[in-house]
């Protein structure tokens, strides 16, 4: 039945802007889609996604391939040594354990509590100066730099230009994004090389005794846990991970509230609301559509037989509005039970997800405070970054109306 699906509608732009519909064929017909023609796997039922992420000996986060879109709009492969890098998100167990030990106490909740201040520092910094425009790019002005300024000062970069780091992070992640051509794809490969240069850099003038990442992660290479080639990976993954997604949960969050007045109202009237309101928002514009997987031997999963050597993507923006788990899964909810897979399962659930969380809420809240009125720009459409991987907002035109002192 699934080869009734093109394989060509995974690329299709349309799609890439609006995939909920095709993401409710692919569960419908083929909750497992192999895409015709290719040894690729797409996976879009919430069960089966959980389910894949419990079987870790099947469904292997070993990247062994990256995809590309060819001349003729179908997705291909460029296939690497399976174990070729294994950090952290790549990594399988033993290595994966030993990695997140390392850095995990960055990631504890007494140390995500104490970015607070921070958070809230950068956020009214940036806040205040979009508040000056009658129009302004959301992006631009919040949505890109304030995580990227947070992830910088957690990693302990020295004298990174924000602008130069997000572009990094979105090279690396357009890596992965499934949707460049094959020129395209060596050119971010390229670029993503100089950034893993420039870290190594870091990494070499920083001192052993830092009490940040770039110092627990030279620490690991002095005592063997990790080799210097792998600690520069962990830095690019600290980069294009804390950067890119809740660079995307920023700017969803935003759009969600331009579009419904009355959800603005009730989040300014009931603050205590904003981490619902977070949580719906990670779930309906999950910021990483999918994640990638490899199948080291035959497997089956969801009655569809997988080969070894095929690459699988785990497609948690379509498993989050899945109606077998959600009801209504289209609307926003906030009474509605945490559910979403948004930062995956099991031994990969994301570290950083307190950090994105307490940014986004936090940022919320300053946004609802500081204004009377979020809307779009009607002269100036939102424009969504082509990726087939990342949920981002290349663009968010919007109109800031500032709160008047007689409001407060």
């Amino acid at each position: 039945m699934s080869q009734t699906i093109p394989a060509t509608m995974l690329l299709d732009r349309s799609i890439l802007d609006n995939p909920y519909p095709f993401y409710q064929r692919l569960q419908k017909e083929a909750p497992v889609w192999r895409v015709p023609g290719t040894h690729i796997y797409v996976v879009t039922s919430h069960a089966l996604l959980e389910e894949a992420t419990k079987r870790v000996d099947d469904f292997s986060s070993s990247l062994t391939s990256v995809l590309y879109r060819k001349f003729n709009g179908l997705p291909g492969r460029v296939r690497y040594k399976p174990g070729a890098l294994p950090v952290l998100a790549t990594a399988d167990p033993p290595i994966h354990t030993q990695h997140k030990t390392a850095v995990f106490s960055h990631f504890s909740a007494k140390s995500i509590a104490a970015l607070k201040p921070e958070i809230e520092k950068v956020a009214a910094d940036c806040i205040r100066k979009a508040l000056t425009k009658e129009k302004t790019d959301f992006m631009q002005e919040i949505g890109n730099p304030l995580p990227m300024r947070i992830v910088s000062d957690l990693v302990g970069f020295k004298e990174g230009d924000i602008n130069k780091l997000l572009r990094a992070a979105f090279d690396s992640t357009a890596v992965v994004s499934g949707s460049s051509c094959i020129y395209q794809l060596g050119w971010y490969m390229l670029r993503s090389y100089n950034v893993y240069r420039w870290v190594g850099g870091q990494l070499r003038s920083t001192p052993t005794d830092s009490q940040n990442i770039l110092g627990a992660i030279k620490r690991s290479i002095n005592d063997g846990i990790l080799s210097e080639l792998e600690g520069r990976a962990f830095l690019l993954l600290f980069l294009a991970a804390g950067g890119e997604s809740t660079t995307s949960l920023l700017g969803s969050a935003v759009r969600m509230l331009a579009d419904d007045q009355a959800l603005q109202t009730k989040l300014r009237e009931q603050p205590e609301l904003i981490p619902a309101f977070v949580e719906e928002v990670l779930r309906l514009e999950s910021p990483f559509r999918f994640h990638l997987r490899s199948t080291p031997q035959d497997t089956v999963l969801g009655n569809t037989k997988i080969p070894a050597g095929a690459t699988v993507l785990l497609f948690w923006g379509a498993g989050n509005r899945d109606p077998e788990t959600f009801d209504n899964p289209d609307r926003i909810n906030l009474a509605r039970p945490r559910k979403h897979i948004t930062f995956g399962r099991g031994i990969h659930t994301c570290i950083g997800a307190p950090l994105a969380r307490l940014e986004a809420q936090t940022m919320l809240q300053l946004l609802l405070e500081s204004t009377s009125c979020i809307s779009l720009d009607p002269s100036d459409q939102p424009q969504w970054v082509s990726s087939l991987q990342v949920r981002r907002y290349q663009r968010l035109p919007v109109i800031l109306k500032p709160r008047s002192i007689g409001m407060v």
